[in-house]
Parts: C-alpha cells; sequence; structure tokens
C-alpha cells in the first residue's frame, strides 16, 4: 500500500497580532449551538436529536488565500504574462497539480540566499535524476520549523529567477517551496531594490513573466524521498483568485 505524507501546514487560529497576511481567524461553533439552530430552522426538539446534539460547524472569519499552504496563479505575479491575460486559479489545468515529484534539499543555504541554476543542477545530480515534463519539483529549505512564529516570513532562501526560468524551460508547470515565499525574504530584495533604485530586484522569480504555479508554505519536505513518490495539491476553484489554499499531499510507493 502507498503511504499519504500531509505536506500542508495545519489550518489554526493565529495569535492576532500577526500580519494580516499571516492572520487565520476561525469561530467554532458546538453541538449546543447546532441544537438551538435546528431549533430555530426547523422548530425540532432537542429530544428528536441523538443525544440531544445538532451538528458543530465552523466559520473562517478571516483567511487570506495566501494565509496557508497554497498555489499561487499567475495572476498573482502580473496582469499580463508572456503577452496574454494572466490566468487566475481558477483558470489553470486540474493535470498540473497531480504528478511525479522531485524534492531538492537546500536545507544548507543561509537565510537570503540564492538558489542558482548551478545550484538545481548540481542537487538534481546528486539525487541522479532529470527533469520531465509535468514533474513538481519541490525545494526543501528546513524553514516549516519556524511556520507560525512571528519571523517565519523574513527566513529562508530564495530561487532565482533565471533557475525559475530553466524549470520552466524544462516543462515544469508547479514548483513548490517550505519557505513563506519563491523569492529571497522580501524585506532583502527590498532593501537592494532600493540601494540600486532597479526594477526586477523586488519578487524577482514571481515576476518572470512565466504562467507557472508555485506552492508556498509547504511542511514536512523531509519526510520524502528525493524522488519516487507523486504529488497531488490540487487548489480551491476561487474564481478569479490570485490564489487558493491547498491539501497538498505525497504519496510514496
Amino acid at each position: 500500500m502507498p503511504r499519504f505524507i500531509d505536506l500542508s501546514a495545519p489550518i489554526v487560529t493565529t495569535p492576532p497580532d500577526l500580519p494580516p497576511f499571516q492572520r487565520v481567524t476561525i469561530t467554532f461553533s458546538n453541538h449546543e449551538a447546532g441544537a438551538r439552530e435546528f431549533k430555530q430552522l426547523f422548530g425540532i426538539d432537542r429530544s428528536l436529536l441523538r443525544n440531544g446534539e445538532g451538528p458543530a460547524g465552523e466559520i473562517i472569519t478571516f483567511m487570506g488565500t495566501h494565509s496557508t499552504t497554497h498555489v499561487d496563479a499567475p495572476w498573482h505575479y502580473n496582469s499580463v504574462i508572456a503577452g496574454q491575460p494572466a490566468p487566475t486559479i481558477d483558470q489553470l489545468p486540474l493535470e498540473w497539480f497531480f504528478g511525479p515529484g522531485v524534492k531538492l534539499d537546500f536545507r544548507h543555504k543561509e537565510d537570503g540566499d540564492a538558489i542558482t541554476v548551478e545550484e538545481i543542477e548540481a542537487a538534481l545530480a546528486r539525487v541522479g535524476h532529470s527533469l520531465a515534463p509535468g514533474e513538481i519539483v519541490l525545494v526543501e529549505t528546513g524553514r516549516d520549523a519556524f511556520y507560525g512564529q512571528p519571523d517565519y516570513w523574513l527566513r529562508g532562501p530564495g530561487v532565482t529567477p533565471e533557475a525559475t526560468r530553466w524549470l520552466y524551460e524544462r516543462g515544469i508547470r508547479v514548483m513548490g517551496i517550505d519557505a513563506w515565499g519563491w523569492d529571497r525574504p522580501l524585506h532583502l530584495q527590498a532593501r537592494e531594490a532600493l540601494e540600486k533604485q532597479q526594477p526586477g530586484i523586488l519578487w524577482a522569480a514571481h515576476q518572470v513573466d512565466l504562467p507557472y504555479a508555485q506552492i508556498e508554505r509547504l511542511c514536512n519536505l523531509a519526510a520524502l524521498p528525493s524522488r519516487g513518490f507523486t504529488v497531488a495539491c490540487f487548489p480551491l476553484r476561487i474564481v478569479g483568485g490570485s490564489a487558493a489554499p491547498a491539501r497538498v499531499v505525497a504519496i510514496v510507493e
């Protein structure tokens, strides 16, 4: 039987002082409240319910599409990509989100480091693999250890635009990382862009003018082999969305 490995972060209510882009708020309703709701809706007394209980339920009162493990659509990066209107998350083909996975280990990289083409080539050589179109490439940084902490978004290396293009040219349409973002931490890129007064530095790998999807804020990549597994990472069908939360799962044969 195959093993199923959850690569998604748990969705829980976060501390209220986190920045909005990290915050999640969930309101829970118990079985007592469910019994009262049935009474209001249908006039049903709780004596007609098993154990006197109605349905439990939850309402997500605050959660951005980028607040937890999610898939970014090209529309997130720019309105026009490769000369065409950028597709939103609901417009991407489902076939992209189910395919053979490859894990590349970059846990040795420091916060703020760049992951280059040459380093990706070397990582693939170490595991004896040549990329094939339709594979899903996952970059392991180990920064999921800091998930939920206030400085999580300030940590991790990032993939360069050149390396992103290199992956795309080999038929990779979905690539993911277990850090807050695919790029180097934004505060470092912003500082460099301001110093040089130069475009193409801030959010460079996102805005590389390619219609690809990326998975951000993955967890538990350490449980995966380098290859020999399948990734399922279907995003929610949010019409017009720049991204959507996803339950990302690896299936190891």
